[in-house]
């Protein structure tokens, strides 16, 4: 059995930094990490490996040269091989791009049987890249998935819903998106990481994965931030104090009617 994990590098949540002029997030910061729900992605797949003898596990990121820091993580805690999608040509992808880029990927990782993400990234929280990927991959989908169990040609997926949970059985290949209550992250051991520095990453870009050129960057996103900007707030409280008599209350009603609160 083989299966992809996506592994998305992203900002700190505290330095999530728009260029104004194109509306593409900026990347180059060091103060990076993996994108949280995609940790309880890859902790999922290495959980599905341990508890089987035939489960070969591969790590995928589209990013700059950078993120295969990423996919050396994603070995060190019990990964196979990491597959780095990466190019300049890339750079301003919206999530359909993103999609056809990694679906790409994914094929170039050979048969798969699993592909597994998280549900959203904390950088553009869209939650569209999984089912893009699907569609591109002619996969079912399953999202919001809280628990799996793995069989030889189908799994069975408990998701969350708006009045609760549900199971589904789907036959695979499959492609599943899973939430933050499927596990706890676990840590790298010191043998992992040291492993994790003697697998050579694959990397690819746009040709390698017989992708033009057009297809992806901002020439190949049909979507795109047209502004940014930071919100304004204007809060002028006005304050009434009770003071015995009825007109707080009277001017509070002229403030309601004025702002056409009240009729």
């Amino acid at each position: 059995m083989h299966i992809v994990v996506f592994v998305k590098q992203v900002p700190g949540t505290e330095n999530v930094k728009m260029d104004p002029e194109t509306g593409v997030m900026i990347r180059s910061g060091k103060d990076v990490v993996i994108n949280p729900l995609d940790e309880n992605a890859l902790t999922e797949a290495i959980k599905i490996k341990n508890s089987r003898d035939d489960v070969r596990v591969t790590a995928v990121s589209m990013g700059p040269p950078t993120a295969e820091k990423a996919l050396k993580e994603a070995i060190a805690l019990g990964a196979d091989a990491g597959i780095l999608v990466s190019g300049r040509e890339f750079a301003g992808s919206d999530t359909i791009a993103t999609a056809k880029a990694l679906a790409a990927a994914v094929r170039k990782a050979g048969e798969v049987d699993i592909v597994i993400c998280g549900e959203r990234a904390t950088d553009g929280e869209t939650g569209q890249t999984a089912a893009m990927v699907a569609q591109y991959l002619d996969m079912p989908v399953q999202t919001y998935v809280s628990a799996v169990d793995v069989f030889d040609d189908k799994v069975i997926v408990k998701r969350t819903v708006e009045r609760g949970f549900e199971r589904v059985e789907v036959p695979t290949p499959v492609l599943i998106s899973v939430n933050k209550d499927i596990n706890e992250v676990g840590m790298p051991t010191l043998s992992g990481k040291l492993h994790a520095k003697t697998v050579a990453v694959d990397a690819y870009d746009a040709a390698g994965l017989g992708i033009e050129k057009c297809e992806v960057g901002l020439g190949g996103s049909p979507t795109r931030v047209v502004k940014v900007f930071s919100p304004k707030l204007a809060r002028d409280t006005i304050m009434r104090k009770a003071d015995g008599t009825t007109k707080p209350v009277e001017e509070l009603v002229e403030f309601l009617v004025k702002k056409e609160v009240l009729g």
